[in-house]
């Protein structure tokens, strides 16, 4: 039954589907955006103003899908050559021990983004230290803020009266590149999660993919 966490569940296709899709997307559309930057750099002598900045916001969504979705795949990559020594009575203790450490340390990051990026769209930090424990009513609103070069759609319009108090965003608002932070944490979280409950119920006994103790075997 735990498996059901991992394979058939219906919250784990959607993050599958948010991670693959995802990551695609960005890939190609960073690809795009970089050729389309070549090309019009040394053949036409121009470039989109926009390009650098776009790719750079691109790169740090997928690397935040990307460490959500090797969690899934057993893609991260870790020194087993001690653990592998154990018993596998010891081993899963001590990929327990290590699951419930990053949990902790991904609901830490998870109350951080959420901090950053609450003020960008008018929304209030938590208060807290290490935990949250209330709502911090003072916030200072970054509703206002926007990207550097990057062009407001207009099809965001929308979004102005909601967020802006209805002052036009001459620039893409950065709430929409950061909105990264509180999504791929929590992915992370809910990733770390499902790996926690699986070497609890004995289907796994480590976080890691490294078999260095084998390979040197």
């Amino acid at each position: 039954m735990p498996d059901l966490l991992f394979k058939s569940s219906v919250l784990d296709t959607v993050i599958d589907r948010i991670e693959q899709v995802g990551i695609a997307i960005i890939l190609a559309l960073m690809t795009l955006i970089t050729f389309t930057n070549v090309v019009l750099r040394y053949v036409f002598n121009d470039s989109l103003i926009w390009g650098l900045e776009v790719t750079s916001h691109l790169f740090a969504w997928l690397i935040l899908f990307g460490v959500s979705h090797c969690f899934k795949i057993s893609a991260h990559l870790g020194v087993d050559v001690l653990i592998m020594w154990v018993s596998p009575q010891l081993r899963r203790l001590i990929g327990l021990i290590a699951a419930v450490v990053c949990l902790a340390y991904a609901f830490f990051l998870l109350k951080g983004a959420w901090d950053y990026w609450a003020p960008f769209v008018g929304l209030y930090e938590t208060t807290g230290r290490w935990i949250p424990t209330g709502i911090d009513w003072t916030t200072r609103d970054r509703a206002w803020y926007e990207t550097v070069q990057i062009p407001m759609f207009d099809f965001l319009r929308f979004l102005e009266p909601l967020i802006n108090q209805n002052e036009p965003y001459e620039k893409l608002p950065r709430f929409i590149p950061y909105l990264i932070l509180p999504v791929g944490v929590t992915l992370l979280f809910i990733r770390l999660v499902q790996v926690t409950v699986r070497i609890w119920h004995g289907h796994a006994d480590k976080m890691i993919a490294s078999h260095e103790l084998e390979e040197n075997e």
